[in-house]
């Protein structure tokens, strides 16, 4: 597996990185979305300490990560229900063999 070695910016300074080539995009892409919210609750709560905005950023994160985390659990568990539905259906239809 190849790897690259990159730097991402993150609040001023430089964290330099290897990562595999598939990793590279994303990561890039991590770090600007950070570095806009580093932008966006600095200019939202007037907050210049990068340590307090770190991490009001990544009690932000999670919080948005426990949401998704249960609405999908909410969502498989919806999904399960229909399939064992469907399945009682087609038992129904299709003859055992």
């Amino acid at each position: 597996m190849s790897e690259l070695a990159i730097k991402i910016r993150i609040a001023d300074r430089d964290y330099p990185m290897r990562v595999s080539v598939q990793d590279e995009e994303r990561l890039r892409l991590a770090g600007r979305l950070l570095s806009d919210k580093l932008r966006e609750f600095r200019e939202g709560y007037g907050i210049q300490d990068k340590q307090d905005l770190l991490a009001m950023i990544a009690l932000a994160t999670m919080a948005d990560q426990l949401k998704v985390s249960k609405e999908k659990d909410g969502t498989d568990a919806a999904l399960t229900e229909r399939l064992a539905r469907f399945d009682e259906l087609l038992s129904g239809v299709v003859p055992a063999r």
